[in-house]
C-alpha cells in the first residue's frame, strides 16, 4: 500500500490583473467581437472565405478540432490520477482542468459562430429534432455535457474562494460520479471527431482516411493533453516566477512518450495494412505535410527521449510544443490540406477568420491569468526572483 501523498493547497497567485499580456488579449478580444458582430448580421460570407467545397474553415478545424484536443489536459491528468491511482499528480489537476474548461467552452462557442443558421442551434437539444444516428449529434451532445461536467468539477475552486464550505462538502459526495463522466465523455467525442473523416469518404486523402481514425484521434487527444500540461506548467512557472514541478513533469513526460509509441505503431501499421504508405513518398503537398506531421512525433524522442533530457525544463517545453504541433497537423491535414471535394474549389482563411481564432485563444489567456491570480488553482508557493 503506497504512502499517502501530501500536497500544498491551491492558492491565488495574486498580482495586478492589468499588464501587457492582459491588455493585448483584451484588444484582440475586442477586435474579434466587432468581426463577429458583422458575421451575425451579414452572414458567414461577409467575413470568411468559406464556399460550397469548403464549408468548414479554421473556425471548425482550429477552434474546435484542434482547440478541443488542446483542452484534453484535464481529462488526461484526471484519468492518470483517479483511474490509475497516481495521486502524486494531483497538483496538476486544477491547472489542467482550467485550461480544458476554457478550451472546450470556446470550442462550443466556435461551433455556434460557424453555423449558417446559428439561431436554430436550440434544435440540437430539442428531443423531437434529435438524430441519434448522426455522429455530429453525438459529438455535440457529448461536448455540451462535458462542458457542464467540467464547470461542476471546477466549482470547488469558486467555493473555496467565497468560503462556501457547505456547498463544497455536498458536492464532494457526488464528485466521484462527476469525475467518471469527465473521463468517459471525452473518450466518446474525441473518437467521434475522427469519425467525421469516415463520413467525408474519398474526399479525404488516403494518408488520413482510415477506419482507425477514431483511435488515432483519441490517442493524440491524450498525448496533446499531457503536452499542454508540460507547456502550461513551464509558461506559468516562468510568468509567475514559481519553481517548476519537475518531480511531476519528468515522470509525466515518460508516460506521454509511451502513448506516442503506441500511436506511431497504430499509425504506420494502418498505412501498411491499407497499402497506402507509398503515397507518403510521392512529390505532393500531402506527402510533405504528412512527413512534417510525423517529424513532430518522432522529433520528440530526440528532445526528451532520455531520462536526463526529461529533467531539463526547456526540453520539456519544446517537447510539449512538438506534440501539440503534431496533433494539430494531423487534424489540419485531414480536414483541410488532405481534403478535396472536387469541382476546383479552393480555400484559404481570410484575415478576419484568423483574427477571430486569435481572439478565441486570447479569451483563454485572459481567463487563465485572471482566475489563477484571484482564485485557488495553482499550489500555494511564494514567488521567486
Amino acid at each position: 500500500m503506497s504512502a499517502q501523498v501530501h500536497h500544498a493547497k491551491p492558492a491565488p497567485v495574486g498580482g495586478p490583473l492589468l499588464n501587457a499580456v492582459t491588455l493585448t488579449a483584451g484588444v484582440l478580444i475586442a477586435i474579434m467581437a466587432m468581426i463577429l458582430l458583422v458575421r451575425f448580421f451579414y452572414g458567414l460570407g461577409s467575413v470568411t472565405h468559406l464556399n460550397d467545397g469548403y464549408p468548414w474553415g479554421i473556425w471548425i478545424v482550429v477552434d474546435v478540432m484542434i482547440g478541443s484536443a488542446f483542452a484534453c489536459g484535464g481529462f488526461s491528468v484526471a484519468m492518470l490520477v483517479y483511474i490509475f491511482n497516481r495521486g502524486e499528480y494531483h497538483p496538476l489537476v486544477r491547472p489542467a482542468l482550467l485550461a480544458s474548461l476554457f478550451g472546450y467552452t470556446l470550442a462550443g462557442v466556435a461551433v455556434i459562430v460557424d453555423l449558417g443558421r446559428w439561431w436554430n442551434v436550440w434544435n440540437m437539444y430539442w428531443p423531437w429534432s434529435a438524430n441519434p444516428n448522426s455522429v455530429m449529434f453525438e459529438v455535440a451532445i457529448c461536448i455540451t455535457l462535458y462542458i457542464i461536467v467540467m464547470w461542476i468539477e471546477f466549482a470547488p475552486t469558486f467555493f473555496e474562494k467565497f468560503g462556501m464550505n457547505e456547498a463544497k462538502r455536498r458536492l464532494s459526495k457526488i464528485m466521484f460520479l462527476i469525475i467518471a463522466l469527465g473521463t468517459l465523455l471525452p473518450m466518446m467525442h474525441q473518437s467521434s471527431l475522427g469519425t467525421l473523416w469516415v463520413v467525408l469518404g474519398q474526399q479525404v486523402h488516403p494518408l488520413w482516411q482510415t477506419p482507425v481514425v477514431p483511435l488515432l484521434f483519441l490517442l493524440t487527444a491524450i498525448i496533446t493533453g499531457y503536452a499542454v500540461v508540460l507547456f502550461e506548467s513551464c509558461v506559468a512557472s516562468s510568468a509567475y516566477r514559481r519553481s517548476i514541478e519537475m518531480h511531476l513533469l519528468t515522470p509525466l513526460a515518460k508516460v506521454m512518450l509511451g502513448i506516442v509509441v503506441a500511436y506511431l505503431v497504430v499509425r504506420f501499421a494502418d498505412l501498411l495494412w491499407r497499402g497506402v504508405l507509398g503515397l507518403a513518398f510521392a512529390a505532393t503537398l500531402e506527402a510533405l505535410m504528412f512527413w512534417l506531421e510525423m517529424a513532430c512525433f518522432f522529433g520528440v524522442f530526440l528532445v526528451i527521449g532520455t531520462a536526463a533530457q526529461r529533467r531539463n525544463p526547456a526540453r520539456l517545453f519544446l517537447g510539449g510544443i512538438l506534440l501539440m504541433l503534431g496533433s494539430s497537423l494531423l487534424r489540419l491535414n485531414g480536414f483541410l490540406i488532405g481534403y478535396d471535394t472536387g469541382g476546383g474549389y479552393q480555400y484559404f482563411p481570410s484575415l478576419t477568420e484568423i483574427l477571430v481564432t486569435v481572439g478565441m485563444f486570447s479569451i483563454e489567456v485572459l481567463g487563465y491569468v485572471v482566475i489563477t491570480r484571484r482564485f485557488p488553482v495553482l499550489p500555494r508557493e511564494a514567488a521567486h526572483a
